[in-house]
């Protein structure tokens, strides 16, 4: 076994500073709307409320990466604004106190798209502060890639094979992307184009392919994420905003849940959630951002019996990717864990903060013997084992900012010792021109994965579908949530696609949209499916933190 990185030969400068990676993360609506005597009616008192890390360098890099993970998405990677969504790099927010603006990052404006800030900590807020004061008015900040502004429908281009974009997504049509499919790096500007997300219109529905009926499983959630289902088949969904676990259990004759629990709370954005061991589960282990943790579990439990039980400390930052999936080996002797990248694609030569990060890390139950699994693996936000074979495979985020059609996320088994190629090389020996000249050495080394998806499709959960409700050829396939782009002049992703094996433990390489219909002919995004699993009745239950709710998708025939 090969289980570390594979070794560099020498230690370069970084080329380039990177924005920090926006897919699967919560983003940060409108702070800048108009120019007003008060900035956002916050309390005269502000004026006066110093900002303790006014001109540091430290805090305004440190402001950058947070800015990155939480504003970008809306408000542009060079803070230039999105569409209806106000720029940044502006003169209201320039002359504004910056106490003033402290407390409308805290308190927010729900009624006009801008959500409260408070979960993060008052010197976060402080550093995303201090990084504003640093842009100049109607500038591009400084390090962040050249944005183009969202299309409108009138100007969106016809997408050229196999590329499309969401005006194509259709349940049961086909796609196949090849590394020989691949453009030239830049062959279009790189976009910022966030969801900027709306209510569902009461006559818009997901759709799925004939057969299947789609409908609402639970709503009111706070933040649903990853979905997992218990070998009793109760449904247990990680709301990571709220920190808090939800189990639903059973499911009434019109498809809703019979109950509702709060299994746990107080916990640092779970993500991850698994049973050990398989049968008889005594255990429940839950992915926070920075830890793996267990609680004590009994089959039949609603609710945990006390706090967890720390297991193992991960890689974690702030900014950067945040997402934590577990899974362990069929014969229950190694935990593995999903630890994404902190940046887009900074040289881990150079970053000390990558130290075990795109990587999949290994440990044994009790969080001891951690090491390296497979490497240069950008951002794996699920992890799932073959329920039939044993192997481990992934669902990864791959890295922005070479254009609308690059790079493509992947669904792929993972091979022990493997090198996926972050950040210097994606899908084989494809160089990243921010890397370029490093590690040539690597390129040989960097595998193709086996199902190339849409670049820029958001991949999340994926889900080995287990069930006998579906008809025999959905059997043993896999199904994954793609949460959609922002990195893209025309939206892409956004739907629930399906990876047939044609009952065999491969993929050939192909995949279908099975749910879509998640934005609107203008372009607007009203849902993102997040996670996904197979009830206990073998129907298909998907999060979609776009509008709060869990669907649901049962074969009814015909």
């Amino acid at each position: 076994m090969n289980g570390s990185r594979p070794a560099p030969k020498s230690r370069r400068v970084r080329a380039l500073m990177a924005m920090a990676a926006l897919i699967g993360m919560v983003s940060m609506p409108s702070l800048a709307q108009q120019d007003v005597a008060r900035f956002h009616n916050a309390p005269a008192a502000t004026d006066k409320t110093p900002n303790p890390y006014a001109g540091k360098a430290d805090a305004v890099n440190d402001g950058k990466t947070l800015y990155g993970s939480y504003c970008a998405a809306c408000h542009g990677v060079a803070a230039q604004g999105n569409g209806n969504v106000p720029p940044l790099a502006s003169t209201t927010v320039k002359k504004a106190p910056p106490g003033a603006v402290f407390w409308f990052i805290t308190h927010g404006d729900v009624a006009n798209g801008m959500p409260a800030w408070d979960s993060l900590s008052e010197e976060q807020r402080w550093k995303i502060v201090t990084y504003l004061d640093s842009l100049e008015p109607g500038k591009p900040a400084a390090g962040a890639p050249t944005a183009v502004a969202s299309m409108t429908p009138g100007n969106w281009p016809a997408p050229t094979p196999p590329f499309t974009d969401f005006r194509y997504e259709s349940p049961g049509t086909s796609r196949k992307i090849t590394a020989a499919d691949l453009p030239q790096p830049y062959a279009t500007k790189s976009a910022g184009n966030a969801p900027q997300l709306v209510a569902r219109p009461a006559d818009v529905w997901p759709k799925a392919p004939p057969g299947f009926k789609v409908e609402l499983f639970a709503t009111g959630l706070d933040n649903p994420r990853l979905l997992r289902t218990a070998p009793n088949g109760d449904i247990f969904v990680a709301e990571t905003k709220a920190g808090r676990i939800t189990l639903f259990r059973g499911i009434t004759a019109d498809g809703h849940p019979k109950e509702t629990h709060v299994y746990a709370t107080g916990l640092n954005q779970p993500f991850g959630i698994t049973f050990y061991p398989a049968v008889h589960p005594q255990w429940i282990y839950v992915g926070n951002t920075d830890a793996v943790v267990r609680f004590a579990y009994k089959d039949g439990d609603v609710q945990a019996p006390g706090k967890p039980e720390h297991i193992a400390d991960l890689p974690h930052s702030d900014g950067g990717h945040s997402t934590r999936d577990i899974a362990f080996s069929p014969d229950g002797t190694r935990m593995y864990v999903s630890v994404g990248s902190k940046s887009n694609v900074d040289d881990t030569d150079t970053t000390p903060e990558e130290k075990n990060r795109a990587d999949i890390l290994v440990f044994k139950p009790d969080g001891s013997d951690m090491h390296i699994y497979a490497s240069g693996i950008r951002n794996a936000v699920g992890l799932a084992v073959d329920p039939k074979s044993g192997e481990l495979w992934c669902s990864v985020n791959e890295r922005d900012g070479l254009g609308d059609n690059l790079v493509p996320d992947y669904i792929t088994h993972v091979q022990e010792g493997g090198f996926y190629g972050w950040p210097w090389w994606y899908i084989g020996n494809h160089q990243d021109p921010r890397n370029a000249g490093k590690h040539p050495e690597l390129a040989s080394k960097a595998i193709v994965p086996d199902v190339l998806l849409h670049p820029h499709n958001a991949s999340l959960q994926l889900t080995f579908y287990d069930g006998t409700q579906f008809p025999e050829a959905y059997r043993g396939d896999i199904f994954a949530a793609e949460h959609g782009s922002w990195n893209r002049s025309a939206r892409v992703g956004y739907e629930v696609i399906r990876v047939p094996r044609h009952g065999t433990a491969r993929a050939s390489g192909d995949y279908e949209d099975f749910l879509t219909g998640f934005v609107l002919p203008s372009g607007q995004a009203w849902g993102r499916p997040v996670g996904i699993t197979t009830a206990g009745d073998g129907s298909l239950l998907v999060s979609d933190d776009g509008s709060n709710v869990i669907w649901r998708v049962s074969y009814v025939g015909g």
